[in-house]
């Protein structure tokens, strides 16, 4: 079931949302060299490996890693990226991952391919086999300021109570922290 309300909702935004996203390729574009779309490896359910999409933010020179890893993450950010990245318009292309199958609107964010640790804590809770979001409860109790064992232990709860009133409740909160720009640390 909330796999089909997913992919309703995800066709419905894309259409609604897609001159937003035709302007948002154009600024990008015109602000920087390089592809509109950011593609990274990241891991989805079951760990199968999947690769995300995002409006690309930095300069394609960047190293392959997480944000906070990045030694001056702000001198890799482009002018319009720090804007997408704030109100999280950076995401919107991950509509197309839900299209896909591959992610859903709330579950845990998906991990990068390369961070290991993280990756096996939460094998061990289980969390990996629940389809990644693009926001989560963990996302939207902490996002960038809590650690990698703060976002597994968020993440399992969330696997531990599912429900589309949680669900429901993670997305609101979601646009609440977007709007107040609650805990993004770039």
């Amino acid at each position: 079931m909330k796999k089909l309300i997913d992919f309703i909702l995800a066709l419905c935004l894309f259409i609604i949302l897609s001159p937003i996203l035709i302007i948002i390729s154009v600024i990008i574009k015109i602000d920087s060299k390089g592809p509109i779309f950011f593609k990274q490896r990241r891991i989805g359910t079951n760990k199968r490996e999947f690769s995300i999409y995002k409006f690309r933010t930095m300069q394609i020179e960047t190293p392959d890693l997480a944000t906070d890893e990045l030694k001056d993450a702000d001198t890799y950010i482009t002018k319009v990226g720090g804007f997408l990245r704030k109100t999280s318009l950076d995401e919107l292309p991950q509509l197309i991952n839900i299209l896909k199958g591959e992610m859903s609107f709330v579950g845990p964010r998906p991990a990068l391919y390369n961070q290991y640790n993280l990756i096996e804590s939460r094998d061990k809770k289980g969390v990996n086999a629940c389809a990644p979001g693009i926001t989560g409860y963990a996302q939207v109790n902490g996002r960038d300021m809590i650690t990698d064992d703060e976002k597994v232990k968020l993440d399992e709860y969330y696997i531990n109570n599912k429900s589309l009133i949680l669900d429901f409740k993670i997305m609101i909160k979601t646009f609440s922290n977007v709007i107040m720009r609650k805990d993004i640390s770039k």
